[in-house]
């Protein structure tokens, strides 16, 4: 297991006028962190801490020990706004993990085992690379690991296939939607010149 901690000031110079300022003039990541029986915290980060940390992909779905002015709070990111076009993030929300509270969060998928099929000539398909979990905090997986090794051509792995870790539900499953996750599919042909040729005669 990771241990995950950033750096964070409080901010009150608020609206979007003030985080572009905060992310041009500063390089800081402007933030909100909100949830359990606290207000809600305006809070910046240095963008150079933000891009590290997310460095680990096990960041997203880890809880991390948020440092603000010195006191520590437990948060996992909810949602990250990245720039269009270079990718860096330009701003995250939190929220606050509670002790023997539930929490939802969003898990990275590993797909195990494709050598299998591919061997037997499919093509692994990946219809989603993360999943929406909720559990308690102590129970919160890095990923969930899913094996596709058994798949035949033509066969889909849907999420009531997966066998969830101890402790661990899947929310989609919850509100009755059994998403596909992955599939394996025969490879496509590329047609030659030749019956391209042919096709074009035709």
């Amino acid at each position: 297991m990771n241990d995950f901690t950033l750096n964070a000031e409080v901010r009150s110079d608020l609206g979007k006028g003030a985080s572009r300022r905060l992310r041009r003039l500063a390089a800081l990541v402007p933030a909100v962190v909100y949830g359990g029986e606290k207000a809600p915290e305006s809070i910046s980060m240095l963008a150079k801490e933000v891009a590290k940390l997310l460095e680990n992909e096990a960041a997203y779905s880890h809880i991390i020990a948020l440092n603000i002015g010195g006191k520590k709070q437990n948060v996992i990111i909810k949602a990250l706004q990245r720039h269009p076009a270079k990718g860096h993030v330009m701003h995250a929300d939190f929220v606050r993990v509670i002790a023997g509270q539930k929490l939802t969060a969003i898990v990275p998928v590993h797909f195990v085992g494709e050598d299998t099929p591919i061997k037997k000539g499919g093509e692994v398909s990946h219809v989603t690379s993360e999943l929406e979990v909720t559990c308690l905090p102590k129970d919160l997986p890095e990923f969930i690991e899913v094996d596709v090794s058994a798949l035949e051509i033509g066969s889909i792995i849907h999420l009531s296939d997966l066998k969830a870790p101890k402790g661990v539900e899947f929310v989609a499953l919850a509100h009755g939607n059994d998403l596909a996750v992955a599939n394996v599919h025969a490879p496509r042909v590329v047609p030659t010149e030749d019956e391209e040729a042919e096709g074009a005669a035709e």
